[in-house]
């Protein structure tokens, strides 16, 4: 099992919270190896007046993460929390309030580029300190028929998901081409996940995007360019 160690020592060992009661996050953070437990305390997620998707995402995760430790209560422990929604231009889709309207999503998505939204906050509560980013991905939707969306419908599939569809579906495989992190669309970009908590001074012990790309059995892009700009700087020195 990989270890998630701390900045002073290399045999501190970190509580960290999972502030989602969303099984594909869970199912993400699973692939690191590290011990962690599952936490999820109701916000209000209704979007503000005038706020972006970029804004609402970030606004979320960040109270889901305050919420969480508040409840918990315990000083020691790092939280991770994530919101997700599917951005059409500036209109946010969040989970479908019923079969009506995850039609409606459906229909609306088909054959089109919309983008994939999640905010992610890392929080020490003991000292006060957070993180927070927001990946993005664009996505295309496949040219799907009619009687493949209703089989995708009736399946409830579609209900608890912003959008209403699950790209890993593998019934309807709703998604005709991406850019941007795979993982990000179920929930939870662990390439960014690892950037959080290298910027927070933990050692992970593990390479995230690759780990999720071989459980994923995705070819991760977001990988490959971070591993082209590191290099970027030694190939301009001609070394």
């Amino acid at each position: 099992m990989s270890r998630l160690s701390g900045p002073s020592s290399s045999d501190l060992g970190a509580s960290l919270v999972l502030a989602s009661a969303s099984p594909r996050r869970r199912e993400l953070l699973e692939f690191t190896g590290w011990p962690f437990v599952t936490v999820s305390v109701p916000i209000n997620e209704t979007p503000r007046s005038g706020e972006s998707p970029e804004e609402l995402v970030k606004r979320l995760s960040l109270e889901k993460a305050h919420a969480v430790a508040q409840a918990r209560g315990e000083a020691c422990e790092w939280i991770l929390s994530a919101d997700t929604v599917v951005a059409d231009g500036q209109q946010v889709l969040g989970k479908p309030e019923s079969p009506a309207q995850a039609r409606d999503y459906l229909r609306r998505l088909r054959g089109r580029k919309h983008r994939v939204l999640t905010g992610l906050t890392l929080l020490e509560p003991s000292r006060g300190r957070s993180w927070t980013e927001v990946a993005q991905t664009s996505v295309r939707m496949r040219e799907y028929l009619d009687a493949e969306l209703e089989r995708y419908l009736a399946s409830g599939d579609p209900m608890d998901k912003a959008g209403a569809y699950g790209i890993q579906h593998k019934e309807f495989h709703p998604v005709a081409e991406l850019e941007g992190c795979y993982a990000n669309v179920m929930g939870l970009p662990l390439c960014r996940v690892q950037g959080l908590l290298l910027k927070a001074g933990w050692r992970t012990g593990v390479d995230l995007p690759a780990a999720c790309g071989r459980e994923l059995g995705f070819r991760c892009c977001v990988a490959e360019a971070h591993r082209g700009q590191a290099r970027a700087p030694k190939d301009l020195m001609g070394t």
